[in-house]
């Protein structure tokens, strides 16, 4: 029987829609991105990167397992990991995105073609999964702690929300309140005490109850968040922090394990603090949160310094060439800073979500649409092999781009927030409109007082210059507030007349008019950027940014290995033509029989070249051109 979902204009495409908060989100109805870098991504992943993906998991059987499902070849005819459901819940949450962002009726004929043949396979019960309950096949919640059944329905459940936010009720959407009805039933106070190795049905299930107004889903999702923490999956080889069930979440005090389940997890948590009323668990996730970004976040954003179980370190172990990062661990940290910057309209939050959108998100897919980044190093300390167009990388840490990978989490993720990134971008409070990221776009906004039209015209990052224009605006006074990020000193906003402003939000409060224009001018020079001396592995080195995004040396700028090179910090990193130059010096190595000498530099070195300036790249572009070593972190001149 269908349920009762609420209509798509009533929530505007919004991926979150907290009922109580500082801010509140606006969403793809009401931002749309109309030129510049994120729209150009978002081009670039209507036109191939979903195509991409979808095409992929049709080659590889991912997709058929669900008709195997019907047709009763399972479990021989099955394909791809045990999760491997999750990814195509995945591709119809992009896509359901995607056509709530543009109306592309193409691809919203083929979400449903899609969607029809997921519903095929769902029990009677509203269980469904490829990998279990069918002879042959594993038992039905038989495997908690590698089996991901939970963790699918998960993703199952946030496409049905996309669905429902951008286009109201129809097959996904029963689908998967279905599936929520069954773990409902299964997992509920007086059934299985389990949790699923891998979080994520704890954020689905809490933006479900939001959707629907059933509290029954925000109490299993709470159910969830408590039971975690006790022990619950037992103790494993990799510790059982690897499935953040060492410390409750409401003592843990920053995060730890594995770095995608970690972030997961904690939105999911700050989910249920904020619909439950409940100010400890918020604060706890906020706590977590801060602290992970103060001691074991990358200059980049990512998360996870570990290959080994794909996990944070300690604090400050940050090493460059053997960072993980991976790109799914940078969408769940979006995640968990845009749900706190709702909560607290705390700008550090949007800062790491401008961080890690430039320098994780960016970064995965390559320029053309068509590979990825699974982890973002920070140090290649050798070229890269091109991958095969045609084959699936084995290896999640490849050199280069690969165009799809046995595990392929990340390119999927990256699709979904792509596609509904514009509603990361503004927000509303009872005094007026707060801008947390700038591009080229038109904000419709409904304030108390009115609704305000605003015009952002900007090249940023390009430029530093954002200029907003009232287009329409309620009578009276209304505040509309700029961020003015972390490392922008030196800004300036002009309204009538130029002021200087601190990080943090630069607020105009005012009646304004339409026409009236607000400016605000970010410094773009590129800067230096050291790290806490804690951070061993960076020690002696320096990084350079400009605006929001990271630099790095590329060995195809150099024609020579980035290891020879030493920077000159003595005199600023300079941008001529566009393009960001540091001086340095490069050094001429040669294999020894001993890597260590009395003094520095010896043994090693034959000779150097003159002072001179070298080119770097935006970290995001690297790997572009081919393969190449490259670093983010220089050495310095001693």
């Amino acid at each position: 029987m269908p349920v009762n979902v609420i209509a798509p204009s009533a929530a505007h495409g919004r991926p979150v829609v907290p009922s109580r908060g500082r801010l509140r989100p606006l969403g793809l109805d009401d931002v749309q991105i109309t030129d510049g870098f994120w729209a150009d991504l978002q081009r670039l992943n209507a036109s191939t990167m979903i195509e991409h993906a979808q095409a992929w998991m049709e080659r590889l059987g991912w997709i058929g397992n669900f008709d195997a499902a019907v047709e009763g070849r399972l479990p021989q005819d099955r394909r791809g990991r045990e999760f491997s459901d999750s990814e195509i819940y995945k591709l119809l949450e992009a896509m359901a995105w995607e056509v709530g962002r543009t109306g592309d009726e193409q691809m919203d004929a083929r979400l449903r073609a899609l969607a029809a043949r997921v519903a095929r396979a769902q029990e009677p019960d509203g269980y469904l999964n490829t990998m279990f309950g069918r002879p042959g096949q594993g038992e039905r919640y038989s495997d908690l702690h590698w089996g991901h059944e939970l963790y699918c329905f998960g993703h199952l459940i946030q496409a049905g929300v996309a669905r429902a936010r951008t286009h109201g009720d129809d097959e996904i959407v029963q689908v998967a309140v279905r599936a929520a009805n069954h773990v409902c039933d299964v997992f509920g106070p007086e059934g299985r005490q389990g949790v699923d190795g891998h979080p994520e049905i704890e954020v689905a299930l809490a933006e479900l109850y939001r959707v629907t107004g059933d509290r029954r889903y925000l109490e299993q999702a709470k159910l969830f968040v408590d039971r975690r923490g006790h022990g619950v999956l037992g103790d494993i080889e990799l510790g059982a922090q690897y499935f953040q069930d060492d410390v409750p979440v409401r003592e843990a005090t920053v995060f730890d394990g594995h770095a995608v389940r970690a972030v997961y997890l904690a939105a999911g948590a700050a989910d249920v603090a904020i619909e439950a009323d409940d100010d400890e668990l918020l604060a706890a996730v906020a706590t977590q949160t801060v602290t992970t970004l103060a001691r074991r976040t990358y200059l980049t954003g990512g998360m996870g310094a570990h290959h080994e179980g794909e996990s944070f370190g300690r604090d400050f172990e940050l090493p460059s060439d053997r960072a993980y990062s991976e790109t799914c661990a940078g969408v769940g940290s979006i995640m968990v800073n845009y749900r706190l910057l709702l909560a607290t309209g705390d700008v550090a939050h949007a800062d790491a979500v401008e961080r890690t959108m430039y320098n994780v998100l960016a970064t995965s897919p390559a320029e053309d649409g068509r590979s990825f980044f699974y982890t973002n190093t920070l140090h290649q300390r050798v070229p890269g092999k091109v991958p095969d167009e045609d084959e699936v990388s084995p290896r999640a840490a490849s050199s280069l781009r690969a165009p799809w990978f046995a595990v392929s989490c990340c390119p999927n993720n990256i699709t979904r927030t792509v596609a509904s990134l514009a509603a990361y971008f503004a927000t509303t409070d009872d005094d007026g409109v707060q801008l947390h990221q700038y591009a080229q776009s038109t904000i419709r906004a409904e304030i108390p007082a009115g609704v305000v039209h605003l015009a952002v015209r900007t090249t940023y990052p390009v430029s530093g210059r954002i200029e907003v224009e009232v287009l329409a605006a309620p009578p009276g006074e209304w505040t509309l507030s700029l961020r003015v990020p972390a490392w922008a000193a030196g800004a300036t906003v002009t309204d009538g007349g130029a002021r200087g402003v601190e990080p943090g939000y630069a607020a105009v409060r005012r009646t304004f008019a339409p026409g009236d224009v607000v400016v605000l001018e970010l410094p773009m020079a590129p800067r230096w950027t050291w790290a806490d001396p804690r951070v061993d592995a960076v020690r002696g080195q320096v990084a350079v940014e400009r605006g929001p995004e990271v630099m790095c040396l590329e060995s195809v700028d150099l024609g020579a290995d980035v290891a020879g090179v030493r920077v000159h910090t003595d005199a600023a990193p300079v941008e001529r033509d566009g393009q960001v130059l540091v001086p340095a010096t490069t050094l001429d190595l040669a294999d020894g029989t001993w890597p260590f000498g009395t003094e520095p530099g010896a043994g090693a070195v034959t000779g150097s070249a003159e002072r001179g300036l070298v080119p770097l790249v935006p970290y995001h572009r690297w790997a572009n051109r081919g393969p190449a070593t490259m670093r983010v972190w220089l050495p310095t001149v001693d």
